[in-house]
């Protein structure tokens, strides 16, 4: 919670910055900075909500829990900074035709410094936070990442203007700002994109992706080998925070135990073994002698 209520602040702060120094500057891409920082406040606010309601765990409305808010509040940030991105770059290639813009350089580019550096710091935070939080904050650092490094994209347009300008070439230096608006834009479309796709895999509660599932599989047969067991078979899919796992093992004819005291000594190192990974994990396991109940493809 602690990293997306910085996450917020930041954001609240980059945008002020960029407004107020893009309208100075005269500079398009500094003012599209600063709406795509708007644009972040509002939903990280969102972010924060679906936390919270994550946090509220299972209940007779929820039997399974309330993570499946986190991605649907990924869903709706991806799609509002794409539309974003879109219309940026629509805005950028009407200036273009239109003979460019005029920018005061020297000062666009003392912004795009700050806020590589600014962003490249608050990136680092959250990425560290994310290492034992959701994905909601994954999500919040990844942005963050893609900022510093189209930071440093707009810090070289920049320096190519003030270059520009220094020759003699007014002229061209007026195709910098939206020119990189346009770049910029196309580049931020990746984040919002590959971020949406990730919401979308547990939306539909596709399978896990690796290193997860490898993860699980590798626990499952070392299990298998140590009781015994003929074989075994695992469903997972990840869904916010929670991972959701059902596993099934073969009992058969050379399995030295069959009762159910050894079966709950299998949940119980189960348990322990996904808590050591670090997983918040909601898991069924079954067992049964007859594999046609529990194999996919039958």
């Amino acid at each position: 919670m602690r990293a997306l209520l910085l996450s917020l602040w930041a954001s609240v702060c980059f945008v002020v910055l960029s407004l107020v120094w893009g309208i100075a500057a005269g500079s398009q891409m500094i003012v599209f900075d600063g709406l795509y920082s708007l644009v972040s406040v509002g939903l990280s606010g969102l972010a924060v909500m679906a936390h919270r309601t994550a946090a509220k765990g299972a209940d007779a409305v929820y039997p399974w829990g309330r993570e499946t808010w986190e991605p649907v509040a990924v869903v709706v940030k991806s799609a509002a900074l794409g539309g974003l991105c879109l219309y940026g770059s629509v805005n950028a290639v009407r200036e273009i035709v239109h003979g460019g813009r005029a920018v005061s350089a020297g000062s666009a580019l003392a912004y795009a410094v700050i806020a590589s550096l600014a962003s490249v710091a608050v990136a680092m935070v959250l990425y560290r936070a994310a290492r034992s939080d959701t994905g909601l904050v994954r999500a919040e650092a990844a942005e963050w990442a893609g900022d510093a490094a189209l930071s440093l994209v707009t810090m070289g347009g920049f320096l190519i203007a003030v270059i520009l300008n220094a020759t003699g070439r007014d002229y061209a230096a007026r195709y910098v700002d939206p020119s990189l608006v346009i770049v910029v834009s196309v580049i931020y479309l990746w984040v919002p994109v590959r971020l949406l796709r990730e919401a979308f895999r547990e939306i539909l509660t596709m399978a896990a992706a690796e290193p997860v599932g490898s993860a699980i599989e590798e626990v499952c047969e070392e299990l298998r080998a140590a009781y015994g067991f003929d074989e075994f078979f695992v469903r997972a899919s990840k869904v916010g925070s929670r991972l959701d796992v059902e596993l099934a093992f073969v009992v058969g004819p050379s399995t030295p135990r069959r009762d159910v005291d050894s079966f709950d000594q299998v949940r119980a190192e189960i348990q322990r073994r996904f808590h050591a990974l670090g997983f918040r994990h909601s898991t069924s396991v079954l067992f049964t002698a007859q594999r046609q109940w529990v194999d996919r493809g039958s």
